[in-house]
C-alpha cells in the first residue's frame, strides 16, 4: 500500500470542501450555513422569495 493510494483516501469533515451546497452540490462554493440553509450564494439569491425572505433596504431609510 503506497504512499499514492492512501493520500486523499478519508474525506475531510472540516474545512472549505467539506461542506456542499443542497442545492447543486458544489462544494467550492461559499455556503450560507447561518441559519441552516446549506446552500451557495446563487442558489439563495434565486430562492430567497421562496423561502421566505425580503429585502428591507427601504425599511432602514427614514
Amino acid at each position: 500500500m503506497g504512499h499514492s493510494n492512501v493520500w486523499n483516501s478519508h474525506p475531510k469533515n472540516y474545512g472549505p470542501g467539506s461542506r456542499a451546497c443542497m442545492i447543486r452540490k458544489i462544494t467550492f462554493l461559499q455556503t450560507k450555513w447561518k441559519y441552516g440553509l446549506m446552500c451557495c450564494r446563487q442558489c439563495f439569491y434565486s430562492n430567497a422569495k421562496e423561502i421566505g425572505f425580503i429585502k428591507c433596504l427601504g425599511l432602514l431609510r427614514s
